[in-house]
């Protein structure tokens, strides 16, 4: 079964240029070694203990280049442990070895995300707070990298600047005030779209409330004013904590009440999981 990111119809664009990055016309030491189609098989180890997420993508950037065949008992959202197999993939010796790199790059990367929303997601178990992400991506990697904190638990807020209304401290200050940017938005955007607009103090909050913002996000507040601030919104709009927002200060900010916590820490940050494909070797016919 296809992960979610599979179905997005750029997929496959994303992965043809990363190829195109690592092989300019051809794989020099590849092709000197294995001048001749020849079936092999291949198998692909965790080096380290986290979340799985990619898998998908992993085996479709091999079948870019050639058929291949995947076995593997594993799916994205898996928790695996270092050292064991995560799946054995047989077909063309020289795509196995042409495609190696950049497929690990998505599975290590991607794992690696999914990994480290997990252990921020387990911090904010049993309180109604969720986890957002942000567009603080790897250009060319926002689509894989999304997905990989949805794999471990978090949720995705807007996806690029098409996708939503976020009045911030430089759209308010073009505007000429709060009050001006979200009548300017609500005027010019869909209807359906919901106006988040940005506040870093307690006077800024009541102008948005005024004006008929339905997200305010609550940037680089401390703990006590934030406190103030979801007392003054009361229900009126869903709020967001941003900035300087890490591990150990999750329960505290939940704590507090906010609907949503946003983390650019989650893509911009996260360690790589490891893996590795070992013991290639030819299948004799």
């Amino acid at each position: 079964m296809q992960s979610g990111v599979m179905k997005n119809i750029n997929v496959d664009n994303h992965i043809l240029q990363a190829l195109r990055e690592d092989i300019t016309y051809e794989d020099v030491t590849t092709m000197a070694v294995m001048k001749e189609e020849k079936l092999g098989e291949v198998r692909l180890i965790c080096k380290e203990s986290g979340i799985l997420a990619g898998l998908d993508v992993f085996k479709r950037t091999f079948e870019l280049m050639g058929s291949i065949k995947m076995e593997t008992k594993y799916k994205d959202g898996d928790a695996i442990v270092k050292g064991e197999q995560i799946a054995r993939l047989e077909g063309d010796i020289r795509v196995l070895l042409s495609a190696e790199r950049t497929a690990l790059n998505y599975l290590q990367r991607m794992s690696g995300i999914a990994t480290f929303t997990h252990e921020l997601v387990e911090e904010l178990k049993g309180t109604k707070t969720r986890l957002l992400d942000t567009r603080k991506t790897t250009p060319g990697m926002r689509i894989f990298e999304k997905y990989a904190v949805k794999v471990g638990g978090g949720t995705n807020h807007r996806f690029n600047l098409s996708d939503g209304v976020l009045i911030k401290d430089n759209h308010i200050g073009a505007a000429g005030g709060i009050t001006q940017a979200i009548e300017a938005c609500k005027a010019y955007a869909p209807f359906v779209r919901k106006i988040e607009v940005e506040v870093e103090n307690l006077q800024m909050v009541e102008e948005a409330l005024e004006a008929g913002a339905d997200i305010i996000m609550l940037d680089n507040m401390d703990n006590n004013t934030m406190k103030e601030a979801v007392c003054m919104i009361n229900g009126r709009a869903e709020t967001e904590c941003s900035g300087n927002v890490n591990k150990a200060r999750l329960k505290e900010i939940a704590a507090i009440g906010v609907d949503y916590v946003s983390c650019g820490a989650l893509t911009h940050s996260a360690p790589i999981l490891d893996f590795s494909l070992k013991h290639l070797q030819a299948i004799e016919e």
